[in-house]
């Protein structure tokens, strides 16, 4: 069974945030791992992303929301730890 994780493992987002319940596996399963705007089908969404351009990607998102830049700045600072960039399945 897949672990369960509490936010996307690409861009950080809260899982119970993502309006799909998570991203798709190629064979149609919810993934418990990733949230819909960064997998589906069972692949990344932008397959070719950085990153770097993760970070500059979520901060503008978090800016557009109404959070300060320096707030922005706190919340990206842990994604390179998320899975998909510290692991080798890039």
């Amino acid at each position: 069974m897949e672990k369960v994780y509490k936010n996307c493992q690409s861009c950080g987002m809260p899982m119970k945030r993502d309006e799909m319940g998570g991203g798709t596996h190629a064979d149609g399963r919810k993934s418990t791992m990733y949230c819909s705007k960064c997998y589906e089908n069972g692949a990344f969404v932008s397959p070719n992303m950085t990153v770097g351009d993760m970070q500059v990607l979520v901060k503008t998102k978090l800016k557009e929301f109404g959070f300060p830049g320096f707030v922005a700045g706190m919340f990206t600072r842990h994604i390179p730890k998320l899975a998909r960039w510290s692991s080798h399945h890039r």
